[in-house]
């Protein structure tokens, strides 16, 4: 028998419904293992093969979709032809969501974590392996992040692909710099505003009332609703794009004055993101 390895294979960027923190962007790195025979390449499975397969799978599962826990207690879940509708009673209220099944990953746990992701990715994954291929290792972890950072949610109405799902997130890196020098401060604030957020644009608001919010669109998938407690939501004009996010960051107030040359470095997810600048008057 012998390993293949494979790091940093692609990166699942979701949401997941957590009874503590309520509604949880998250990104987690994806390296994998597979163990078996070589073929008459005297390969274990051709590199290329490894992405086109595995990286499709995955893609076509948790990347981009609300990964909900389906044996949690919190969860109340509907299921008709073409829809889900579900309703998930965390600590920080309640948390509703309407979509296309496709835009939901429902795991048989009870708590969402890299561990029941993992069981729920494993048989999926093995259905596109050949034969030689006798055991798949798979890990799921975070990127080293030296700062900031924080966990959104958010939908792009207007995306042809993925991204169009109401309900999908990254774990996000910031950096915030005055006259080229990182301002650790603002990012600290930052991250402490955006801790755990939903990205909401005010054109798709449908509802509003007893602290609550919700937010409804038609998109090629079909119809995406939800609704959530407005303290977890920072509400911005126009589309939630990361390039819009930076732009928004630049505008945001601080608890400081700040004066000269601001640039917004804004990630989505791991090692991609846009650029914000700003000049700002003494």
């Amino acid at each position: 028998m012998t390993s293949l390895f494979v790091e940093q294979l692609t990166v699942i960027d979701c949401s997941y419904l957590d009874a503590a923190r309520g509604l949880v962007g998250e990104s987690w790195i994806v390296d994998i293992e597979l163990i078996g025979d070589l073929d008459d390449q005297s390969m274990v499975l051709d590199f290329g093969e490894v992405k086109r397969r595995l990286k499709r799978a995955i893609d076509g599962s948790v990347d981009h979709s609300l990964v909900v826990p389906r044996l949690a207690p919190e969860l109340s879940l509907t299921q008709s032809a073409g829809r889900i509708d579900l309703l998930f009673r965390s600590d920080l209220g309640a948390f509703e969501h309407q979509s296309p099944p496709v835009a939901v990953s429902l795991v048989d746990a009870a708590t969402i974590d890299t561990d029941a992701v993992i069981a729920y990715l494993k048989p999926r994954l093995a259905e596109v392996l050949p034969a030689n291929v006798s055991e798949l290792r798979l890990q799921l972890r975070n990127e080293h992040i030296d700062g900031a950072y924080y966990h959104y949610t958010h939908g792009l109405k207007k995306h042809r692909g993925h991204c169009q799902r109401i309900a999908h997130g990254h774990r996000s890196h910031i950096e915030i710099r005055v006259d080229g020098t990182r301002a650790p401060r603002l990012e600290a604030e930052l991250a402490a505003r955006w801790l755990d957020i939903y990205l909401g644009s005010d054109e798709d608001i449908v509802a509003r009332g007893n602290g609550r919010l919700r937010y409804a669109y038609d998109a090629p998938e079909g119809r995406f609703e939800i609704a959530l407690p407005e303290a977890r939501v920072e509400c911005m004009q126009g589309d939630t794009t990361v390039e819009r996010i930076a732009e928004w960051i630049a505008q945001l107030p601080r608890s400081a004055a700040v004066s000269g040359e601001l640039e917004i470095r804004a990630y989505e997810g791991v090692m991609k993101g846009a650029i914000a600048r700003r000049t700002i008057a003494a």
